[in-house]
């Protein structure tokens, strides 16, 4: 029943191993999956959101304003710590619900949680295994700019507004090199699907 914890800094390519991983068996959980779901309209969280950071940040339509929360909190340690308090409990069940539903239906199974802030906030939870994806900040930096849209001073300002890759790394036992070609990665990835049972039993 090995539970695999999946992360990586924003662009590091962690969705690209999730999903290799996914196509070679494994059962993913994605921490941001869950955090929509448990935001979602007439959610007990959705709720304490708004009371805490205002009404507006419900849309008209019931649903969270992503964009106007994340003006109100990004670079505010503050205000992020209040947010992160509403939040993280929420997924923190869910997601154990989840783990445990997998296991019940195959307790054969692997599950791979793909969580971007597992430094900050799941670091310590007893993972058998900590996959980490990892690129050099001056690629990721360029992945946000040419995929994703962003000014070179916004794509510094969301690489700098999480942990360091050194704070990162120093949790790995596995550390999945993204910054070549695609099938460079989804190599890797298969070396560790191959390799995990017996990786497994020697921890």
């Amino acid at each position: 029943m090995p539970l695999i914890a999946l992360t990586g800094g924003i662009a590091s390519g962690k969705s690209t191993i999730a999903a290799r991983l996914a196509e070679r068996g494994a059962v993913v959980v994605d921490a941001d999956r869950i955090v929509r779901d448990v935001q979602a309209p007439d959610s007990p969280v959705l709720a304490e959101i708004a009371a805490e950071f205002g009404d507006d940040v419900i849309g008209p339509d019931g649903s969270l304003d992503r964009g106007l929360l994340a003006s109100r909190v990004f670079g505010d340690e503050e205000a992020l710590g209040r947010l992160n308090a509403i939040v993280h409990p929420a997924v923190r069940r869910e997601s154990a619900r989840r783990f445990d539903d997998a296991f019940d239906r195959d307790p054969e199974s692997v599950v791979v949680y793909d969580v971007p802030l597992l430094a900050e906030a799941r670091a310590d939870d007893p993972w058998d295994l900590v996959v980490v994806a990892h690129a050099p900040a001056d690629i990721r930096r360029a992945r946000l700019v040419e995929l994703r849209g962003m000014t070179e001073d916004e794509a510094r300002a969301r690489i700098a507004s999480q942990v360091s890759d050194e704070h990162r790394l120093a949790a790995a036992d596995v550390v999945i090199d993204t910054a070549g070609t695609l099938e460079h990665t989804r190599e890797q990835v298969d070396r560790l699907w191959d390799g995990l049972s017996s990786h497994l039993a020697e921890r």
